[in-house]
């Protein structure tokens, strides 16, 4: 972990982007003022972490009738996750400027960054898309003779005859998983804080987990535990987490990208 800043620059913006050296405590500290937010605007909160909710019970509907496509619909949820989000992001924006919150502002903040999105969103579908044919091809390697059933899939992954695809599938989900996280981990607050390119934004999202790597992995291995855990009771958890998870990602980008004026030589 480097002791001192790293800086790139960014054309669009016209600014050094600095990344900041990150602690293991900060993730905590990340969603405490995720909490302290939610408390702050509870209306936003629940407006958007009913869309949460909705993602969940129709993942939970492909899992019971269409096991070897879950997947596939879990890659979207994390593709679409933080684009809902970013009306958290915004309003989280306006706390920290001393701004009033407004619903309308949060859903609309994304129309003046509408080329950087679409193109940081095409990059995200082609990720999701070949997420989805991995997950497709797993399956029909290790069920050869046909999709198992919701109740095939559990006995698989308790059947220690099968663990070789439960590895595999562990293993091609994982990696995927850790695509998209790093390319949007930042990406999409900073396009919306400073409308710099969805090139900029990616690369530095990137950046910020090779150079922050155990805090970035610990910071996933919270959003993945406390997703897991909002699920269950049919993803009731999730009108909670999920606007607690996109505030804190604000704060994540916030601790992890700093900018000061580009100085000219």
């Amino acid at each position: 972990m480097s002791a001192h800043p790293s800086a790139q620059v960014s054309p669009a913006t016209a600014v050094a982007i600095t990344l900041n050296p990150l602690r293991l405590t900060d993730p905590f500290r990340w969603l405490r003022k995720g909490m302290q937010d939610v408390a702050a605007a509870p209306g936003i909160a629940l407006f958007y972490g009913a869309f949460f909710w909705g993602m969940a019970l129709v993942l939970g509907w492909v899992f019971r009738t269409r096991p070897e496509y879950t997947m596939s619909l879990a890659s979207g949820c994390l593709l679409l996750g933080p684009f809902l989000a970013m009306g958290l992001y915004d309003t989280s924006r306006r706390r920290e400027a001393g701004q009033p919150s407004d619903l309308g502002q949060s859903i609309t903040c994304w129309d003046s960054h509408m080329g950087s999105m679409g193109m940081l969103v095409l990059v995200l579908v082609v990720l999701e898309l070949l997420w989805g044919r991995a997950s497709l091809v797993v399956f029909a390697v290790f069920f050869n003779t046909g999709m198992p059933s919701t109740t095939g899939v559990m006995a698989a992954i308790f059947n220690p005859q099968n663990w070789g695809f439960v590895g595999v599938y562990l293993v091609v989900g994982g990696a995927f998983a850790a695509l998209v996280f790093s390319t949007s981990v930042v990406s999409i607050p900073m396009i919306l804080d400073r409308d710099t390119d969805a090139l900029t934004a990616g690369i530095t999202s990137m950046r910020v987990v090779l150079e922050n790597s155990a805090v970035m992995l610990l910071w996933g291995l919270l959003i993945t535990l406390i997703v897991a855990v909002s699920l269950w009771l049919w993803g009731g958890g999730l009108l909670l987490a999920g606007p607690v998870l996109g505030h804190a990602s604000w704060h994540a980008y916030r601790a992890a990208v700093s900018s000061v004026p580009r100085v000219a030589v």
